[in-house]
């Protein structure tokens, strides 16, 4: 999943997105901290292809992107949108190709604006980024490509505390950036930065009013967070191979920003430091059962803006769930099943 798969709906409930080989399935809280309901297929008998992405909006509702297969093993996007939680999310909408026709070209990502329009971005046939906005009152607006060469199958989207959409992206030149000067715009290249970076291991995160972090691998295999108009900043050296999932939230009254991620013992590791204080330094603590190594790691905040983590393993759909102990500093629960 392409984004944080872990999120809390409007009504206060979590909900977790479960891909599988050719479907994506959602499981939510019956109530806030209660249990939860089985898993339900999301868009019927549709097949999909892997790879799938879901963006949030201020609103709360989901935005959901994937692939579907088309004919003569071609392939085309498609959107549904989760309102709540407890609700069905919408049948899946084909939205089109960015080169209108062909194979599956990328990871799509998803970022939602300030006026709730779901931007839909993906590597095209060219080697570029191109992108689908939603009109604001239904429908979408025409393809528009980016631009770029070369990026590398998975981009990373996020919406900044203004409402605005930046996209990051990575290639053999570094980090390419884009961002929405004014609200309702299409977003614009904007400075990149000349790093060797991991492929695979981008994720972005609002950090202040004025900007969003990226965080990625190196070569050297240390965790780095990078603002544009700075330099990156080296946090703390990768746990495991995949990205983190990274939030912000409120401990013992800082403002921090806590990274999760599946270490290379197989178990979850947490690392937490106050929130664009990066040379403050952050390390690694361990938590739960050893995993297998496809399970992924999401992190969101709970109905009380308190941390809840989950893990997922795909191929037997176990999905594992933690939160913040009642307690000064970052103790977590035991890990149970739901």
């Amino acid at each position: 999943m392409n984004g944080d798969w872990l999120l809390r709906g409007r009504d206060g409930r979590l909900t977790v997105y479960l891909p599988s080989d050719d479907a994506l399935r959602c499981r939510a809280e019956l109530a806030p901290g209660g249990a939860w309901e089985p898993p339900r297929r999301i868009g019927g008998d549709q097949k999909l292809c892997p790879g799938p992405a879901v963006g949030q909006g201020a609103d709360g509702y989901a935005h959901l992107v994937a692939w579907r297969p088309t004919a003569n093993g071609q392939a085309g996007l498609v959107h549904s949108t989760h309102f709540r939680p407890r609700l069905a999310p919408l049948d899946w909408i084909p939205v089109g190709h960015p080169d209108k026709k062909g194979e599956r070209t990328g990871t799509p990502a998803v970022a939602v604006d300030d006026r709730g329009r779901a931007h839909v971005l993906v590597r095209d046939k060219a080697g570029g980024v191109s992108m689908l906005a939603q009109k604001e009152k239904g429908g979408w607006e025409p393809w528009a490509r980016l631009g770029g060469e070369d990026v590398h199958e998975e981009l990373a989207a996020a919406t900044g505390e203004s409402g605005r959409v930046e996209l990051y992206a990575a290639g053999p030149g570094g980090i390419l950036h884009w961002r929405q000067e004014e609200s309702g715009k299409q977003p614009v290249r904007a400075e990149g930065i000349d790093v060797p970076v991991r492929p695979g291991t981008l994720r972005a995160l609002a950090t202040s009013a004025g900007h969003t972090t990226l965080f990625f691998t190196d070569e050297r295999d240390e965790v780095c967070a990078w603002r544009p108009g700075g330099a990156p900043v080296p946090v703390i050296t990768a746990a495991g191979p995949g990205p983190v999932s990274a939030v912000r939230c409120d401990i013992d009254g800082h403002d921090c920003t806590v990274l999760a991620q599946r270490s290379a013992s197989g178990r979850v590791a947490f690392a937490a430091y106050p929130t664009e204080q990066e040379s403050a330094g952050a390390w690694w603590t361990e938590s739960g059962p050893q995993l297998p190594a496809d399970a992924r790691v999401s992190v969101a905040l709970d109905e009380h803006d308190e941390i809840v983590a989950a893990s997922l393993v795909p191929s037997t759909g176990t999905l594992l769930l933690t939160r913040r102990k009642d307690e000064p500093g970052l103790a977590l629960r035991a890990w149970r099943e739901v």
